[in-house]
């Protein structure tokens, strides 16, 4: 077989008899050597569609070089300018990025914001918002915060100068009894991370608007598919994007968004991340954007999993406790089903006989349950929070946020939930 060069192969119109099918003609066509002539773009109704539509549509556009239906991975660190004061409207990456562009627009229009910014890890996420405070400030904080949250802000406190407060949000009046005049933000993970607590976002936005303070909302956990922070007043909403956005274990990354109509306060976290330094990578982003266009299927699949095992774990005579929003005997499931369109896949439950060697044998006697750090991915985790995710907290912060060494959480994932539930009578067999 000869190879003919690029130029003539682009010209050749071939033709071939395969048995028993009639000649086919084709033509292999030259790329444009105009791309900045650009390709149609869709009319923007992506806002009016539902949320499976949005999923799959959100940030793309064909790409205007080539046509391509999938945003580029623009795997480049500058940009060239035409002249001194012209360039494509980006200049550097850390400042700026067409692949991390569509990824922030997506998930802007997911969570029904102003503007978003996408961060290198979920940890930076937290640092750009933290870094619209001044020295000095005052924040609340859900108690049972994720522990790189408490690691983060008891280092803020040391470093900064951050005065915090830890409580339960539930509590309103005990919420109305910690603000101070330099209180400047609210911060809420609901759930939370590990004890499944719910926090009222509507009565605590209500709260921080009336006291002229930033309501943030970690969505995490639940992500837009299932909860939308911005309807219920918040003014940021912060994501660990390495989970359910992303969805495959595959990738680190996290994202700012603004409500809407803040328009200042969108450009500011975009600066702050620029700043920082803590802008995500353009293929980071694309990973990402991949993982969105099956975010409302797989949270589907994740819920109805993650509440068969929480029956099954609510009746085992080796559980002690079970958190998971979606029984009703949880303290907040009126509320959960107030404000969120579903009850997530994340869980959390104690033994009856607890202690450590009996949790680290349940630990240990997975098959399809991978002791492993993260959630939020297609495959099923199960963690013990208090020598892993909760571990740089003190023993006594996590005795003061009901922490124990005997819970154990698991992030339960898309498999056959028969499966899954065999996995958990194996682990827990012998016990109770």
């Amino acid at each position: 077989m000869t190879l003919l060069p690029a130029d003539q192969l682009a010209d050749q119109h071939l033709d071939s008899n395969i048995p028993g099918n009639p000649a086919y003609h084709f033509t292999i066509n030259k790329p444009t050597s105009n791309p900045t002539a650009g390709w149609g773009q869709r009319p923007p109704l992506v806002r009016k569609a539902s949320l499976g539509t949005q999923c799959v549509h959100a940030g793309m556009q064909p790409d205007p070089a080539y046509g391509s239906v999938m945003v580029p991975i623009y795997q480049t660190s500058t940009f060239a300018f035409s002249d001194i004061c012209t360039n494509s409207g980006y200049d550097y990456t850390r400042s700026g990025n067409p692949t991390r562009a569509a990824l922030e627009d997506a998930i802007a229009l997911l969570e029904g914001g102003e503007g978003a910014t996408c961060t290198s890890t979920g940890m930076s996420a937290i640092l750009v918002a933290l870094n619209l405070l001044e020295h000095g400030s005052h924040l609340l904080c859900t108690i049972d915060c994720y522990g790189g949250t408490f690691r983060t802000l008891e280092h803020a406190k040391a470093a900064y100068g951050l005065d915090v407060t830890y409580l339960d949000l539930a509590d309103l009046g005990a919420v109305q009894a910690a603000l101070k005049p330099n209180t400047k933000m609210i911060w809420i993970e609901t759930p939370s991370n590990p004890l499944l607590r719910l926090t009222d976002i509507a009565a605590i936005s209500g709260v921080g608007k009336a006291h002229g303070c930033l309501t943030v909302v970690d969505n995490t956990f639940l992500s837009p598919a299932l909860q939308r922070p911005f309807e219920l007043g918040a003014d940021l909403v912060v994501h660990s994007t390495t989970k359910y956005l992303n969805g495959h274990s595959d990738v680190v990354g996290g994202a700012v968004v603004a409500a809407p109509g803040q328009v200042a306060l969108a450009q500011r976290i975009t600066s702050l991340n620029n700043l920082l330094g803590t802008s995500q990578s353009p293929h980071d982003c694309f990973l990402v954007l991949r993982g969105l266009k099956t975010l409302k299927l797989r949270m589907k699949a994740h819920e109805e999993n993650a509440q068969v095992v929480a029956e099954f774990l609510h009746a085992h005579p080796a559980v002690k406790s079970v958190h998971y929003p979606g029984l009703p005997s949880h303290p907040q499931h009126d509320l959960a089903k107030r404000q969120q369109d579903g009850f997530g896949a994340m869980l959390s439950f104690e033994l009856k006989e607890g202690g450590e060697a009996n949790v680290n044998r349940v630990l240990k006697g997975f098959r399809w349950f991978t002791l492993a750090e993260s959630l939020g991915g297609v495959e099923s985790l199960v963690a013990h929070p208090a020598s892993m995710t909760h571990a740089s907290m003190t023993p006594e912060a996590r005795k003061r946020a009901g922490i124990s060494d005997d819970l154990i959480r698991l992030s339960v994932g898309i498999e056959d939930v028969e499966d899954l539930v065999g996995d958990l009578e194996r682990a827990l067999e012998g016990l109770g």
